[in-house]
């Protein structure tokens, strides 16, 4: 930055490249934002929540209270289900010199723009449908939306149930008829995104009591 502090650092993991974006103070500067070239990528908003998060799978822009705005799923993505949700292009503002610019997987900037010099970093990945076999599970799905896919599905269930209650009042056996396939398949892959994901066992536990009940 103009003031000499640091603003961007590249560091190697291993055979991974990171890409961190620190906010310009000299002292315990916040990081505003990590890009990976293994694909997940977060930005930050200045009061520490996050505003962007990116895996191999696709994306999320959250506001400040954590509430989602957009979801995206990149054109490539192999594990992911139901029709592909187009990304609209992303232009953010991380401070008055650090800019980020998303027009696809492989077009992610980070551009820096100082006393009329100008440095850009191409941040973006692109994973090839051949790599499935070692696609890791979906990153960006955190606990709070496994829970509320969960609920969501024991909702649609309740709900089945009750026109199946509405509709042959008589039966008796109304409640032992299983949901219909969607909504098998849908607890199926909630139940396997359970087993992937890095959670904790309890929550693990919750979820599949949910969609079990």
């Amino acid at each position: 930055y103009p003031s000499g502090n640091l603003a961007i650092i590249v560091v190697r993991e291993k055979n991974r490249l990171i890409c961190i974006v620190q906010e310009d103070k000299p002292k315990n500067a916040k990081i505003q934002a990590v890009f990976k070239s293994n694909g997940r990528s977060t930005c930050y908003y200045p009061n520490g929540a996050v505003w962007i998060n990116m895996s191999i799978q696709g994306g999320q822009y959250l506001d400040q209270e954590g509430n989602r705005v957009r979801r995206w799923t990149w054109p490539n993505s192999v594990m992911s289900s139901g029709p592909p949700v187009p990304l609209s292009p992303i232009f953010i503002s991380l401070n008055r010199h650090v800019g980020v610019r998303i027009l696809g997987q492989d077009k992610i900037t980070v551009s820096f723009l100082a006393m009329g010099q100008q440095a850009k970093f191409n941040v973006g990945t692109k994973v090839q449908v051949s790599d499935a076999g070692r696609l890791p599970p979906p990153a960006w799905l955190g606990e709070d939306e496994l829970l509320l896919l969960a609920f969501r599905v024991r909702i649609l269930r309740l709900f089945d149930r009750l026109r199946g209650c509405l509709n042959f009042p008589s039966n008796e056996r109304w409640d032992k008829i299983k949901p219909p396939a969607y909504l098998i398949t849908q607890t199926l892959k909630i139940l396997q995104l359970c087993a992937t994901s890095d959670i904790s066992d309890e929550l693990r536990s919750s979820v599949r009591a949910i969609v079990n009940a």
